[in-house]
């Protein structure tokens, strides 16, 4: 075969290649894609006229979790779209499962855009209760099984929930025909790569600029505190959280809370811990490992503050603990603070207080959520 022939022959092959690709996706191949400093789950690919937005299987490495087309609502539909689930922007009535994403929305000036929520109940955000005595938003039951006749009378634009590994699925709520947006955001592994997450939740609300904007406040307010944290001349250990029945569930050392620690200059005893997710260990295994520890920081949910008498009776060997000895236990009631509303898109505000708790002679003031312990 002459040199010109071949040249003819791979010319040819080229433009079928590109032609059968352009058949298959319909769409140019050029688009923006969005900046994202951490979040290693999400990517979000700007084109023409709509928005991708592909989100990772967690749970399977390589895999994809769901892929979103969004498309403004006053834009014409293109006639080629890839494929995923089509999103028409902005959202303006969703319902949604988590206490944290509702706060978040308020955040981004789009609480008006929240028609229902389900597991009320767990659902501390005051403009979320007030909606639902009032009526402008409605309670659509228990998220495992909710009221699919109120969420249809409702006619939303999509649905917000939290993905788990092995569900199973979301049951008849799927058959609604409704997008459901996987909030994956909790699954990321370090703090600031859950809160950019708000970047794509600002999307879907028409809140985008607002949205980055916002994250970049929180990134930038995270590595200041970092950088402050650094400086601190100790380097106090810290062991976290509570034994619950015959477990105590500590962070892994690739978690999030793990990660957290090492940002604030604190040791922590499951630093080298490969797992991002929690470890389910024995009273025992955490006492022979953080026993010792200088500071012990743990949450709760009950009415009245809890107290160093009642940490005892609670479990004795927590009397054993070097930071109950030495009174240097914090607790954040959870049942009175904005916990888990505010830091996973606020990690700043937790690593703040955890700054504050092991290196208090920086001076950052109060806390946020942990207060020490009385007697």
């Amino acid at each position: 075969m002459s040199y010109r022939l071949l040249h003819i022959c791979i010319l040819a092959l080229t433009v079928f290649c590109s032609c059968q690709g352009n058949k298959q996706d319909g769409v140019s191949p050029e688009g923006d894609t969005l900046a994202l400093q951490y979040a290693e789950l999400l990517t979000v690919v700007e084109y023409d006229g709509y928005s991708v937005v592909s989100i990772r299987d967690p749970w399977s490495k390589g895999r994809s979790l769901h892929e979103y087309v969004l498309v403004p609502k006053d834009a014409q539909l293109p006639s080629h779209l890839p494929k995923g689930t089509l999103v028409r922007t902005p959202v303006a009535k969703a319902v949604i499962y988590t206490s944290v994403h509702s706060a978040l929305v308020q955040e981004l000036g789009a609480e008006s855009q929240i028609g229902g929520v389900c597991d009320l109940q767990y659902i501390h955000v005051p403009y979320i209760i007030k909606g639902v005595e009032e009526g402008s938003i409605k309670d659509c039951g228990d998220a495992m099984s909710p009221d699919l006749e109120r969420i249809i009378d409702l006619e939303p634009d999509a649905i917000m929930l939290s993905p788990f590994e092995n569900s199973g699925g979301y049951g008849r709520v799927e058959e609604l025909g409704v997008p459901i947006i996987e909030c994956a955001d909790y699954m990321e592994t370090s703090a600031l790569g859950r809160a950019e997450w708000m970047k794509f939740y600002g999307r879907l609300f028409g809140q985008a600029e607002v949205a980055d904007h916002l994250f970049t406040e929180v990134s930038d307010s995270y590595q200041e505190l970092k950088a402050q944290a650094a400086q601190a001349a100790t380097r106090p250990s810290v062991i976290t959280d509570l034994k619950t029945g015959s477990v105590w569930y500590v962070p892994g050392g690739q978690s999030t809370q793990g990660k957290l620690w090492a940002d604030a200059n604190a040791a922590y005893p499951y630093a080298d811990d490969t797992h991002s997710g929690s470890l389910a260990l024995s009273f025992e295994a955490v006492f022979d490992k953080g026993g010792d520890a200088d500071i012990w920081v743990f949450r709760y949910n009950q009415n009245t503050p809890m107290t160093y008498a009642q940490l005892a009776a609670d479990y004795r060997g927590n009397a054993e603990m070097k930071a109950f000895k030495q009174r240097r236990a914090y607790g954040c009631n959870t049942a009175t603070t904005a916990f888990y509303e505010e830091t996973p898109f606020h990690p700043d505000r937790l690593l703040r207080d955890y700054i504050q708790i092991c290196h208090p002679e920086l001076d950052l003031g109060g806390l946020n959520y942990f207060e020490r312990l009385s007697e």
